[in-house]
């Protein structure tokens, strides 16, 4: 396992060791160990699978304090496209954005810091993702940036033509 800072405090990419043969392929997606020696030292309680289509966007969410969510997100099938922002008005990267793509193939987990917003545009025909996260969701907590957020200010590729539902077009966070 390798683990890769990004240009944003605390956020990681984990490139997984892959053992692959004629039948098929085993990776260790998560072994407290090996994810504390590179800095993810915390207690995962929940896992959480989500099912896209193409062109759906899930975001931008995180959770408000004290329920504030570290998590790690793999794509099991399909590829997105990452979008996580800092929400941390005390950091140098407070409102910071950082679009990553992941998808199956890559091998790779993102470890996104408590304090960041997450979101995610799905790129193939559908995508499957498993987020670990270390703290129990509270829907009393949850909140919502808008994707054309101004003050963010998000930078989508070209051919972005999402997909919302009720809950992600509308904002509950204008904190900035």
């Amino acid at each position: 396992m390798k683990s890769f800072d990004t240009d944003l405090s605390g956020v990681k990419i984990i490139e997984l060791d892959k053992y692959e043969d004629s039948r098929g392929f085993f990776y260790e997606s998560y072994n407290k160990k090996k994810y504390s020696a590179v800095g993810i030292d915390y207690d995962f309680v929940q896992d959480n699978h989500s099912f896209s289509k193409k062109n759906i966007f899930r975001g931008l969410h995180f959770q408000k304090k004290p329920f504030a969510q570290n998590k790690l997100i793999r794509v099991l099938d399909g590829e997105v496209i990452d979008v996580i922002v800092n929400l941390n008005p005390r950091s140098k990267y407070y409102k910071k954005y950082k679009l990553i793509n992941l998808n199956s193939k890559k091998n790779q987990i993102l470890f996104v810091p408590k304090n960041y917003a997450h979101g995610f545009y799905v790129l193939s025909e559908s995508a499957h993702l498993l987020y670990k996260v270390d703290k129990y969701r509270s829907i009393e907590s949850e909140r919502t940036i808008n994707l054309y957020n101004k003050k963010i200010s998000i930078k989508w590729p070209k051919n972005f033509k999402p997909l919302l539902n009720k809950r992600d077009k509308i904002s509950n966070f204008d904190d900035f």
